[in-house]
């Protein structure tokens, strides 16, 4: 791997302090970063660590002019690890010491969510990036792409010919992605007050969980096609408003810096599905959202009934397959097997496979994208066409005003999320 400067702007905040840092200590315990790697740091407190520190405000072009002479002759990874309202500050600055571009060096930009908070401001940020820097210079990070098993959805399902021949709408009654926490917004008030559970995570996480569940195979194993086949999906996708459900859990008008009157939603859920043969009239309920009974990130195909030994079962027990991404990362299949004993009985019951069966340690999903970006590998990063058809399709969801029901805490969410999928004829599957 090539030699590089990261430059990570924003250092003393938690995302680097908590994020980007371990992530670079483990990629180096592990021996994966290059021979000659430098840390620069960026901030305005007062910080030691294992880096070199340049301490100043991002407005002061001396702070860019010691950058450069720290990094001369070197390839370099800018990361902002900032407030988007600085972007361009930062990229004025970069193009006057002439830090922008690759000529002998490699210059790489790595920018974290929110990509924008609707199609049009997303659109302006990535007309702004491209005034500075090329498609192929530009990270933009969704962690939930460095997940393994995220990543091991593509080679489970193209690796291995006996489920993939199944997705589709002969073998498939509908799909489920649930990915709920049981912790509140912990002090982000601030933040999410202005975005919102939809925007936080709906707009990003849970529509690429669902791109690369339903997309088509690659024909090759490459950024370019891998990603086209993500958009297809994304472009394809059928919003319907009037399937939208929101909901705030009690107690958090009381959290800090959170407006008094706030409607911000902590929990989403919502049906849509895909606008291709494939796919066609398969619904999928997408649920999300803080303060609930459980900390899950699974999707979940559910099958059509079709068993043959109908008349035993007692009650309907659809195979599932369950990607699980996190906790405890891995992929699980429901079926039926014969109760032991004397008389024919039926029992749902799993096979699992989980990485730490097998790995004592499992990359973070930071450490993976990190050691991506140092490689030049795209592939698990967005592009600004999926940024901007996951927000045109968003910006569609709600259009129309949506009330914003209250939920107690520990349970899965307002009765009006079940009452969405329950009128269908299905039920939410509770993880296990």
């Amino acid at each position: 791997m090539e030699s590089f400067a990261l430059v990570i702007f924003g250092i003393t905040g938690n995302l680097a302090q908590k994020k980007l840092l371990p992530a670079i200590d483990d990629l180096r315990k592990r021996n994966l970063l290059p021979d000659t790697f430098t840390i620069i740091g960026v901030g305005r407190k007062d910080i030691k660590g294992d880096f070199d520190y340049i301490k100043g405000d991002l407005t002061d072009p001396n702070v860019y002019e010691e950058i450069k002479q720290k990094t001369a002759g070197m390839n370099k990874m800018f990361y902002l690890a900032t407030y988007p309202d600085l972007y361009q500050t930062v990229f004025e600055h970069l193009k006057n010491a002439n830090l922008h571009h690759q000529k002998t060096n490699t210059v790489r930009l790595i920018i974290e969510k929110p990509f924008g908070n609707d199609f049009s401001s997303a659109k302006k940020l990535n007309e702004l990036l491209l005034q500075f820097f090329t498609e192929d210079q530009i990270f933009r990070i969704d962690h939930y792409l460095g997940k393994e098993t995220l990543q091991n959805i593509l080679t489970f399902r193209f690796a291995n010919s006996i489920f993939e021949k199944l997705m589709n709408k002969e073998h498939i009654d509908h799909i489920q992605i649930t990915s709920t926490e049981k912790i509140g917004i912990e002090g982000r008030g601030g933040y999410y007050d202005s975005v919102g559970a939809l925007k936080d995570v709906g707009q990003n996480h849970l529509l690429q969980m669902l791109a690369l569940a339903t997309m088509d195979a690659p024909k090759r194993f490459t950024n370019e096609d891998i990603t086209q086949r993500r958009l297809d999906i994304l472009k394809n996708l059928i919003p319907l408003p009037h399937s939208l459900v929101l909901g705030q859990y009690d107690g958090y008008l009381d959290e800090e810096n959170v407006a008094k009157n706030s409607d911000t939603n902590t929990f989403f859920a919502f049906k849509t599905m895909i606008n291709s043969n494939r796919f066609k009239d398969v619904p999928i309920y997408i649920r999300s959202g803080k303060k609930l009974k459980q900390y899950i990130s699974e999707i979940a195909i559910v099958f059509k009934d079709t068993h043959l030994l109908r008349d035993d079962l007692k009650g309907e027990e659809p195979n599932i397959l369950i990607y699980r991404v996190q906790p405890n990362e891995g992929i699980i299949f429901k079926m039926l097997v014969k109760s032991p004993g004397h008389t024919r009985t039926v029992e749902p019951t799993f096979m699992e496979f989980t990485y730490s069966q097998l790995h004592k340690i499992i990359p973070s999903a930071y450490e993976r994208l990190l050691y991506d970006a140092l490689s030049g590998d795209q592939t698990f990063f967005n592009d600004a066409p999926e940024i901007e058809a996951q927000w045109k399709f968003i910006d569609q969801l709600t259009k129309t005003k949506t009330t914003v029901h209250r939920y107690k805490s520990g349970t899965w969410g307002p009765k009006e999320a079940d009452e969405l999928i329950e009128k269908d004829g299905r039920k939410w599957i509770e993880p296990q």
